[in-house]
């Protein structure tokens, strides 16, 4: 990288929780930033706040990643990539999949899936013909093993992580890095919006999006595939790929869940 520049970072889903902390933390790190949400004020609103804290510039980007208009012009930015790209927009649906509609779950689909392959697809050629690059997609300690019943959320966490280990260990030979970084339970909207009742959870298995975060770089900058933050869910992670399937589907009934009724 130059040395008569500053850093740049892209992140999407960046007006709150995960991409929220990756952009403060960026910031003090003296990144140059994009921010990419729906919500523009919220956007505005957070580049405002780093620019005044940090002296940074935060050029701010609102788009759908779900949609193609907005996949599209977030991946025309990114044909002049930065140096970190971080994939973390998502969503849950509130539904089980016995209940759920299905213009939800292909939204959800296209914004987990799509948008994170599409984006690293953007970024990632001249990555890695300038050796130089790094790319996060934010996955999940849900990602591992089917642990919501009825949800198809961790099938799309599944593949974010598949995904990026592949394609990291073809990148790394070009000096390029990406990584799934897989956080466990994490204070952010994230759980209202999709309908999760977290009032089962004890505060023990609640991770802090900037501790989240500060993993994360760690684990990149040591050219880690995969992060997962925290060693309680290092310990789920295990258990989730060894335990039999039965004892996992039994563990699976016990945990969290959405705020909906049983099919009738």
């Amino acid at each position: 990288m130059p040395t008569d520049r500053r850093p740049t970072a892209l992140i999407t889903g960046a007006s709150a929780g995960i991409g929220n902390a990756f952009a403060r933390r960026l910031a003090a790190d003296g990144y140059d930033l994009t921010l990419v949400a729906r919500d523009e004020a919220r956007l505005a609103q957070a580049a405002a706040e780093l620019t005044a804290a940090h002296g940074v510039t935060v050029d701010v980007l609102p788009a759908d990643l779900a949609t193609d208009a907005g996949a599209e012009a977030v991946g025309k930015h990114l044909a002049n990539p930065p140096d970190l790209l971080v994939n973390n927009a998502g969503v849950g649906v509130r539904q089980t999949f016995l209940r759920s509609d299905g213009a939800e779950e292909a939204r959800q689909l296209r914004l987990n899936v799509e948008a994170v392959m599409r984006l690293t697809h953007a970024a990632l050629p001249a990555m890695t013909q300038r050796r130089h690059g790094a790319i996060v997609n934010v996955s999940s300690v849900a990602g591992f093993g089917p642990v919501q019943p009825g949800s198809t959320y961790s099938a799309t966490k599944a593949w974010v992580t598949n995904f990026s280990e592949s394609v990291g260990q073809q990148a790394r030979r070009y000096g390029v890095r990406v990584m799934a970084l897989c956080p466990g339970f994490t204070r952010t909207e994230f759980q209202e919006r999709a309908g999760i009742d977290t009032s089962g959870s004890p505060d023990w298995m609640w991770l802090k999006a900037d501790d989240v975060v500060n993993v994360a770089l760690r684990d990149l900058a040591r050219g880690r595939l995969v992060s997962v933050p925290d060693w309680k869910y290092k310990t789920a992670v295990f258990a989730i790929r060894h335990l039999p399937r039965p004892l996992l589907y039994r563990a699976a009934g016990g945990t969290r869940h959405r705020v909906s009724p049983p099919p009738q």
